[in-house]
C-alpha cells in the first residue's frame, strides 16, 4: 500500500474549516450571506457568549428544498454556480460551497428550512448526521450552531475574550447591514439588542444605527463614475476622525471587501485634510461588471483583485477630493453633547414582506461604532499589510499627475468675509462675521499658505539638474548598498547622479534644480529610502513632502505677536487658498463659534 491516501470526508471538512471558520464571526458572516443570497427581507441573529455557546440565524428567504438539505452540507455543493464560466460573473455573496460543511464539522448544527410547504429539519454533530425529518416551519431557514470548536480544542484555546469576539461579530453584521439597507437586520447578544435596522432601503438610517445621528449629520453624499466604474457613498467631514482604518467600509457589487489599494485611494482623497494618525469614517460603494473583479481569491471572499484598478483608484480619490472642495470645512468650536446609548426595543420578529415590518428607527450614540471595541484597539481586520505586488506610486496609477497643470483650478473664495478683532496668546487670531466668532491658528494658517505656494512652485520646476561644487556622500550597510547599486539608473533618471565611492558608500555630484537649498541631503535620503522600500521613486511624493517640510519650517510660530495689518494680510492670503481649512498635516486652521452657540453658553437662549 502506498503512503499517499485520500482523506475521508470528515477530516477534509475539518481542514477546510481552518480557512473558512476562523472564529464565531466567520460563522455569522457565512450564514448571513446565505440568507441574503436567498432573497431574505428579514434576518435575525441571536448569539450567546459572543457565539462560542450558540449562534442562531433566522431568515424569511427562499428556504432549502427537502431533497437539497443534506446535499447542502456536502463539500463544494452550491446552487450559485453551474460551470466554470459562472466564476467570471459571480453576482452572489456565496458560491464556493464550503461554508455549511465546514461549520458543521466543528460544531453542533440544527437546521430547519422550508420553501413554503412542508419544512425539513436536520441535526448534524461534528459533520455526522444525527437526526432528520419533517418539521413545521414558515418559509425561510432557521439554523442554530452550538458549541463551536467543541471537537477542535486547539482552535477553541486561541479564541480571544468575549468582548473581542463580539466586536468581530458586530463588525461583520454592520458591514452587511450597510451593504443591504433593504434588509431588516437585528443582532441580539445575550438578550440585548445591539443593532436593528428597519429594512426600508434608507442607508442614512443604517448609518445612524451604527455610527449615531451626530456623526451622520456630518457625512456628505458623493458619487462619481467612469466608463467601467460607478462609485457612491457617504464620507464624514475631516473633523470626524477615528484612530484606525476599520471605519473605512468598502463595498463592491454589494459585497464587503478588503483592498489595500482602494483604502489608500480613499486616504488620498482626504489628503492634507486629516491629522496624522487619524482616519476617516466613510462608506464607499463600487458598482462594476462582475467580470472586472475576481472574488475567488480567498475562502473568506473578502480579498478581491480588480482589473483596471488604477482607473478605479483615480475615480475614488478625485471624487472624494472634489466633494470636499465644494464645502466650507470649518468645525464648530463647541463640541456637541453625546447622546446616551439607546437600543432598539425587543420587537417581536415579524414575518412577511418588507413593508409589513413595524421596526423602529434607531439612533445609537456616536460612541457606538462599527464594533463595541475601544476605539484605540487594533481593528479586527488588518488593512496595514499591502500585497506583495502592490505599487504605492499613486502618480503612475492615475491618481495624481506630475505636470504643472495637474493641480485643480482654484475655486472661488471658500472662506467667509472676516474682520479682525485681535490676537489671543500670540497664537490665535480672533475674527468675527455676521454669523459669529472665528478663531484662526496663525501657524497652521501660514503653513497652508506656504504649502500651496511651494507645491505650485516645485511643480513648475523643470527636470534640469545642477552640478555640486562640493559633492555629497552617503554611507550604507552592505545589503543596502547592493540594492542601491542595482538601481542607480533610477536615481539618475530623476536627476541625481551618484557613483560608488569606496566601500558601501555613494557620492552624489548633481541633483535637480528644484531641490531647496539646505534640504538636498534630506531629499536624497528620502529618495534612497523609497528606492530600498519600493524599488522605485515617486517624484510627486518627494515634492509633496518637501512642500510640507518647507511650509512648516518657514511659518510663524506660536507666541509671535502680530500687528493688525499683519493679521489682515494673513487672512487675505489664506482666503485665496484652495483648501484654507486645514494645515498640510490635517490640523484645523479655523474654528467657528456661531452666534446661537455663544448666546446659549451665556444662557441668553434656552
Amino acid at each position: 500500500m502506498g503512503n499517499i491516501q485520500q482523506l475521508d470526508e470528515f477530516l477534509a471538512n475539518k481542514i477546510a474549516a481552518g480557512e473558512v471558520v476562523e472564529r464565531p464571526a466567520s460563522v455569522v458572516k457565512e450564514l448571513m450571506e446565505n440568507a441574503i443570497d436567498a432573497h431574505s427581507t428579514i434576518i435575525e441573529i441571536d448569539i450567546a457568549e459572543a457565539g462560542l455557546t450558540s449562534i442562531r440565524i433566522k431568515d424569511n428567504g427562499d428556504g432549502i428544498l427537502e431533497g437539497d438539505l443534506l446535499t447542502a452540507f456536502s463539500r463544494h455543493a452550491t446552487s450559485k454556480i453551474k460551470n466554470e464560466h459562472d466564476l467570471f460573473r459571480i453576482k452572489t455573496l456565496g458560491f464556493r460551497g464550503e461554508a455549511l460543511p465546514s461549520i458543521a464539522s466543528v460544531s453542533k448544527v440544527e437546521i430547519t428550512s422550508s420553501t413554503g410547504d412542508q419544512g425539513t429539519k436536520a441535526v448534524i454533530h461534528g459533520g455526522k448526521l444525527i437526526d432528520r425529518g419533517a418539521a413545521s416551519a414558515r418559509k425561510g431557514t432557521d439554523i442554530r450552531v452550538e458549541e463551536l470548536f467543541y471537537n477542535t480544542p486547539a482552535r477553541l484555546k486561541y479564541m480571544k475574550t468575549i468582548n473581542t469576539e463580539l466586536g468581530n461579530i458586530t463588525d461583520i453584521v454592520n458591514r452587511l447591514a450597510l451593504s443591504h439597507p433593504e434588509i431588516s437586520i437585528r443582532l441580539v447578544h445575550n438578550g440585548r439588542t445591539l443593532l436593528h435596522t428597519n429594512g426600508q432601503g434608507d442607508i442614512r438610517q443604517v448609518l445612524s444605527a451604527i455610527y449615531g445621528i451626530q456623526t451622520v449629520k456630518k457625512m456628505l453624499p458623493f458619487q462619481g463614475e467612469s466608463l467601467d466604474f460607478k462609485i457612491s457613498g457617504w464620507a464624514a467631514l475631516p473633523e470626524v476622525t477615528r484612530a484606525s482604518k476599520s471605519y473605512i467600509s468598502i463595498l463592491v457589487n454589494g459585497r464587503y471587501i478588503k483592498n489595500y489599494g482602494i483604502t489608500q485611494a480613499v486616504l488620498e482623497g482626504y489628503r492634507t485634510l486629516l491629522p496624522i494618525g487619524r482616519f476617516p469614517v466613510i462608506l464607499l460603494s463600487i458598482e462594476m461588471d462582475p467580470i472586472l473583479v475576481d472574488v475567488n481569491v480567498h475562502p473568506s471572499k473578502q480579498e478581491v483583485r480588480f482589473s483596471k484598478e488604477k482607473e478605479l483608484q483615480h475615480v475614488i480619490s478625485e471624487t472624494i477630493r472634489q466633494t470636499f472642495r465644494k464645502e466650507t470645512l470649518i468645525p464648530s468650536g463647541v463640541p456637541e453633547k453625546k447622546e446616551p446609548k439607546k437600543y432598539s426595543e425587543q420587537t417581536s420578529f415579524q414575518w412577511g414582506t418588507a413593508n409589513e415590518k413595524p421596526l423602529p428607527d434607531i439612533a445609537h450614540s456616536d460612541e457606538e461604532m462599527i464594533s463595541p471595541q475601544k476605539e484605540e484597539e487594533s481593528p479586527p481586520v488588518d488593512y496595514e499589510a499591502p500585497p506583495e505586488d502592490f505599487t504605492p506610486e499613486l502618480k503612475n496609477q492615475g491618481v495624481r499627475k506630475e505636470e504643472p497643470d495637474a493641480e485643480p483650478e482654484k475655486p472661488e473664495k471658500r472662506m467667509p468675509e472676516l474682520s479682525v478683532i485681535g490676537q489671543a496668546h500670540g497664537t490665535y487670531i480672533i475674527c468675527q462675521s455676521e454669523d459669529g466668532l472665528y478663531m484662526i491658528d496663525q501657524h497652521a494658517a501660514q503653513e497652508r499658505i506656504k504649502y500651496e505656494y511651494f507645491r505650485e512652485k516645485l511643480a513648475h520646476n523643470t527636470g534640469d539638474v545642477q552640478d555640486l561644487l562640493v559633492p555629497l556622500t552617503f554611507d550604507f550597510s552592505g545589503d543596502q548598498f547592493l540594492k542601491i547599486k542595482e538601481n542607480l539608473h533610477l536615481l539618475e533618471k530623476y536627476g541625481v547622479k551618484a557613483e560608488e565611492f569606496g566601500s558601501n558608500s555613494l557620492i552624489v555630484r548633481s541633483h535637480p534644480v528644484w531641490f531647496p537649498k539646505g534640504e538636498e541631503s534630506e531629499l536624497i535620503d528620502e529618495m534612497i529610502e523609497q528606492l530600498l522600500r519600493d524599488k522605485q521613486i515617486d517624484r510627486y511624493k518627494l515634492r509633496e513632502e518637501m512642500a510640507i517640510l518647507m511650509s512648516c519650517k518657514r511659518s510663524i510660530k506660536a507666541n509671535h505677536y502680530l500687528t493688525k495689518e499683519d493679521m489682515k494680510h494673513l487672512l487675505d492670503e489664506l482666503s485665496g487658498c484652495a483648501d484654507p481649512f486645514t494645515c498640510p498635516h490635517g490640523r484645523p486652521v479655523i474654528i467657528h463659534f456661531s452666534s446661537y452657540e455663544m448666546e446659549k453658553m451665556f444662557k441668553r437662549v434656552m
